[in-house]
């Protein structure tokens, strides 16, 4: 899997993605201290408000700031947005009141809203074959967990040198960084549509291709699949350690490194993987496992109690694999769901969905915990992960291919796209995505 590194476009972007994210696991760590240092015991609500805010970013300002940006320069856009986001931490430290962080946090998740779909649209362009994209996903999944795995720890460190204020400055030499990275990277001029576009057909071109593929209401249901499963264990693993086994903080970081190392495992077993098993069945499976799996571990605490130390260990890893196997592969299916054109605004389309299964979940997770207690809450998102991994059974076709047998009875017999399929007439096959002349799914083949 490393030798997808050996490209050098690649390899700079990967380098840009990993310093800004370790940036960021600093940022999480420091804007906790800075919550408690303001609120005191109403720290967790404070954050919890700022995660929201975060999530509301991400699914509101997400499209459209990638129409605003459209025609600009990728490497442009990428640059800027680092650059804003190292502007708005330089404040963070300065903070007198709540509201503050609340402004900041917001500005800087638009930032990032605005950098990560367009990050990841470009390196399918980068790397046009599928085994080394297929690496390059399952390096980037490996990316987010060495942040949860590092910059703790990172953190930790630093923080028996220093006050926690400097953790904002790691996280500006994060960001900087990473412009600095991609300043130094060729990075490919987007395809531009030569259809002069509406901003309003703009803002929503990427979800209505989303939504109107069937693999890809597929992958927004595991996506909910996810986002149940992973909430609980995000939100919640501190209560069950803490409460339920009274063990110690370092226990609590075992638990997430559980899950973290878990995942990586996955992510380092997928490419293999994905060459023999279609992305269909590993990514389905994977769903109806771990959410199979949330719910006969809620049972068991119901009836039995917590179960042995090494077991929650060992769940919780379990849970890590099964959920890197779900998230992993989306990127493939992005790719092969839309031309390269519309490649920009279907990862927009896929992030900013994403995160509103996220800002379902993570308030379920929270408040139903409070409310029914955490077994009951485990079994709820359980269940609610496996109907939603049911629905993608239903929704993303057993026989989905790439080329597909369809009509245009609407298209006269000399329409350019059909002189492409000299012979064929208005029945004919090709590789098949929703676009200005294919807007609905054929419903046969």
């Amino acid at each position: 899997m490393i030798d997808v590194l050996k490209h050098t476009i690649f390899a700079r972007l990967f380098g840009a993605q990993v310093i800004a994210l370790l940036g960021t696991g600093l940022l999480t760590v420091a804007l906790g201290l800075l919550a408690f240092d303001l609120a005191g015991d109403k720290a967790g609500a404070v954050l919890g408000t700022a995660f929201a805010i975060k999530m509301i970013a991400y699914v509101g300002l997400a499209p459209i700031s990638a129409a605003i940006v459209d025609k600009l320069p990728r490497k442009a856009v990428l640059i800027c947005a680092d650059l804003v986001r190292a502007g708005i931490v330089i404040f963070l430290p300065f903070v007198s009141s709540i509201w503050q962080i609340y402004v900041l946090i917001f500005v800087l998740q638009v930032a990032s809203a605005t950098f990560t779909p367009a990050f990841q649209s470009i390196i399918p362009d980068i790397l046009s074959d599928e085994k080394d994209y297929t690496k390059a996903l399952s390096l980037s999944r490996l990316a987010y967990d060495l942040e949860n795995l590092i910059s703790p720890m990172l953190a930790g460190i630093l923080l028996t040198l220093m006050n926690f204020h400097w953790l904002f400055g790691g996280t500006i030499v994060g960001f900087i960084a990473s412009a600095v990275l991609v300043s130094v990277t060729s990075i490919p001029a987007a395809t531009q549509s030569h259809i002069n576009r509406t901003f309003i057909d703009k803002l929503t071109r990427g979800i209505r291709i989303y939504l109107a593929t069937p693999r890809l209401r597929g992958l927004l249901a595991l996506n909910f699949t996810a986002a149940a499963v992973g909430a609980f264990i995000l939100v919640n693993t501190v209560m069950i350690v803490r409460v339920g086994y009274g063990a110690t903080e370092t226990q609590v970081a075992y638990a997430l490194a559980a899950f973290g190392g878990g995942s990586m495992l996955a992510a380092l077993a997928l490419p293999r993987m994905l060459e023999i098993m279609p992305d269909r069945i590993v990514m389905i499976w994977a769903a109806i496992i771990i959410a199979s799996l949330t719910i006969v571990h809620a049972v068991y605490i119901v009836f039995g109690g917590l179960p042995p130390w090494g077991m929650l260990l060992f769940v919780w890893a379990a849970s890590g694999v099964l959920y890197s196997a779900i998230l992993t592969p989306s990127g493939r299916l992005l790719k092969h769901s839309a031309h390269t054109v519309d490649r920009p605004a279907i990862f927009v389309a896929q992030f900013s969905l994403s995160h509103v299964c996220w800002l379902v979940t993570y308030p379920i997770a929270g408040w139903a915990g409070l409310v029914f207690g955490l077994p009951i809450t485990m079994a709820i998102l359980g269940i609610m992960a496996l109907i939603s991994a049911g629905f993608a059974t239903l929704v993303w076709p057993a026989n989905d291919t790439k080329e597909v047998f369809h009509d245009h009875p609407e298209l006269s017999l000399d329409h350019p796209h059909l002189e492409r399929y000299q012979g064929e007439g208005k029945h004919h096959s090709h590789v098949f995505v929703i676009d200005d002349e294919h807007r609905i799914w054929p419903t046969h083949g």
